[in-house]
């Protein structure tokens, strides 16, 4: 008696998804005329604003542009933009990482607080921002007299430039990792600390991969925001040239003063570094759809 046969499975493919005809059943004509809509909007108040800064920075030559840019109070407005940039980033790095980690694996009291109060920039105006800091640190501010006493400067001064462009830029790291770190859940770095990882090797080896391009996004917006804020550090900077005028600010003075080739110089040069963050984020987001991570 011969054994009988195993039966061969059988793969039953999947259903296919159902198509949402909605996107489908439309006209052409309705279609081609939304699309239309669209990119007009975007060339009107998109393209040709961006376009209109090259060109106006470009239109006397570009001897008189490179005049512009290697002009001695340009430099030191771009090198200031730069430190701030350089300086505000990795702490709000420090900070994004550190709060969307207490927020996505922790329960405690004031969690909703915190998570409220890191969305404070999104809808504190900027200038209001500055003027805080104004009130705390000013030479009338609640501790005023005691930087005057121990000869520290910090509004009208880096300092200031730093903490207003801290401010404004501290949300964007945090509020990209909290909603990443609460959908990967904790699972793996728990596998990890039972395995006998420490805790700075769970964080290294199993947390920092997964959320790598995340941290690199919000960095990312981050640096784009630092880089062209104007608000917060128009008010604590106290517009002297030279020594605390950032690139933005150095492009509204030469505005204000009529030296329109210039400013739009300064300007291109802004124009520039935030097309390139553009390109960075959807670099990025390419990248992780593209893994699935």
């Amino acid at each position: 008696m011969t054994p009988s046969a195993s039966p061969v499975p059988v793969t039953i493919p999947a259903p296919r998804p159902a198509r949402i005809e909605a996107a489908t059943t439309e006209p052409r004509l309705v279609r081609w005329l939304l699309c239309a809509l669209a990119f007009g909007f975007l060339t009107l108040f998109l393209f040709v604003p961006l376009l209109a800064v090259f060109v106006e920075a470009l239109g006397k030559g570009f001897a008189l542009y490179w005049k512009a840019l290697s002009d001695a109070e340009a430099l030191a407005a771009l090198r200031l933009s730069l430190l701030a940039t350089v300086i505000a980033v990795p702490l709000n790095l420090v900070f994004g990482v550190a709060a969307a980690w207490a927020i996505a694996r922790f329960e405690f009291r004031g969690k909703a607080a915190l998570v409220t109060l890191i969305d404070l920039p999104f809808a504190v105006s900027p200038v209001i921002a500055g003027l805080i800091y104004v009130l705390v640190f000013g030479a009338h501010g609640w501790f005023g007299p005691w930087l005057a006493g121990h000869d520290l400067k910090v509004i009208f001064a880096v300092p200031g430039i730093v903490l207003a462009t801290v401010f404004v830029t501290f949300p964007f790291v945090a509020r990209e990792l909290i909603p990443l770190m609460q959908a990967l859940g904790s699972e793996q770095e728990e596998a990890a600390i039972v395995l006998g990882a420490s805790g700075w090797q769970t964080f290294r080896r199993v947390t920092l991969p997964c959320i790598r391009w995340g941290l690199l996004y919000g960095t990312v917006l981050s640096t784009a925001r630092a880089l062209g804020e104007f608000g917060a550090v128009s008010v604590v900077s106290g517009h002297i040239r030279g020594l605390t005028t950032t690139l933005p600010l150095h492009v509204e003075i030469l505005y204000n003063e009529y030296n329109f080739t210039a400013a739009f110089a300064c300007a291109s040069v802004l124009t520039l570094s935030a097309l390139l963050m553009l390109a960075a984020k959807s670099a990025i987001e390419w990248r992780t759809r593209r893994h699935g991570e």
